[in-house]
């Protein structure tokens, strides 16, 4: 097989499934483990993947944003771990934060037997909000349609007049040095005023978000505790950093 044909399909694996495996790279190309290897540190050099333990992974641009349907459906069960884990740390007579994200809307059947009062700029969490009478605020602000967020300055100046004992924030990348980002502007905003406006600060990412970088930042990690469901090995030295809880599925 020519290196391009083999370049094209080793793209197009890691397109359709996000992250491949080595093994998985050599069975389709019918190449040895070592010639795929270089093909990875080439292809990473062209900035067309990036390499991780094991295998490789899609390089999304910095500004591109999945709709909130496709996010929905990734790594659910790791979601769910996590999502579990957020709503345990909230108590009765809690004011929180929940912002657009399929890891926050995962919480809410777990926050249906409290005494909580929720504030959001997540359209999609209200039918469920609703259904578990959980009392609820709702920004204002521009609604958009890939994430189903309402952001702008309107949203913004309604987060201000409430204090939150905690809130929970989703980000599309997890970086040591450029921190928590997101590929919005307008959504990092609101993150980061929700996040100014309470006590307690938590994001809540699985570990495909780790190594990556999206067009706009949120905050440095230090400024939060992060609830994953793992470390990838590369970044275990975070655990010094900054404040992380690890839950299983």
């Amino acid at each position: 097989m020519l290196t391009p044909e083999r370049h094209q399909i080793i793209l197009k694996l890691i397109k359709e499934n996000h992250t491949v495996a080595i093994h998985t790279l050599v069975e389709a190309t019918q190449s040895s483990e070592s010639t795929i290897r270089r093909d990875l540190a080439y292809l990473e050099e062209e900035n067309k993947l990036k390499r991780v333990h094991g295998g490789a992974t899609y390089v999304r641009p910095k500004s591109e944003e999945l709709s909130l349907h496709a996010k929905s459906t990734i790594h659910l069960d790791k979601k769910l771990a996590i999502a579990e884990y957020a709503a345990k740390l909230v108590q009765n007579g809690d004011c929180i934060y929940l912002d657009a994200g399929t890891t926050t809307l995962q919480m809410i059947p777990f926050l249906k037997d409290k005494q909580i009062v929720v504030v959001t700029n997540n359209l999609t969490i209200l039918d469920l909000l609703m259904e578990h009478q959980i009392t609820s605020y709702v920004t204002g602000g521009f609604m958009k349609s890939t994430t189903k967020a309402l952001v702008g300055q309107h949203a913004i100046n309604q987060i201000k007049q409430f204090r939150f004992d905690k809130c929970f924030i989703g980000a599309n990348g997890i970086h040591p040095d450029y921190g928590y980002t997101t590929p919005d502007p307008d959504e990092a905003a609101m993150k980061l005023t929700a996040l100014e406006m309470s006590q307690n600060k938590y994001i809540v990412a699985d570990e495909t978000k780790f190594n990556e970088v999206s067009f706009s930042k949120i905050i440095d990690l230090h400024e939060a505790m992060l609830i994953t469901n793992n470390i990838p090995v590369e970044n275990q030295h975070l655990t010094e950093m900054t404040n992380i809880k690890v839950v299983t599925p």
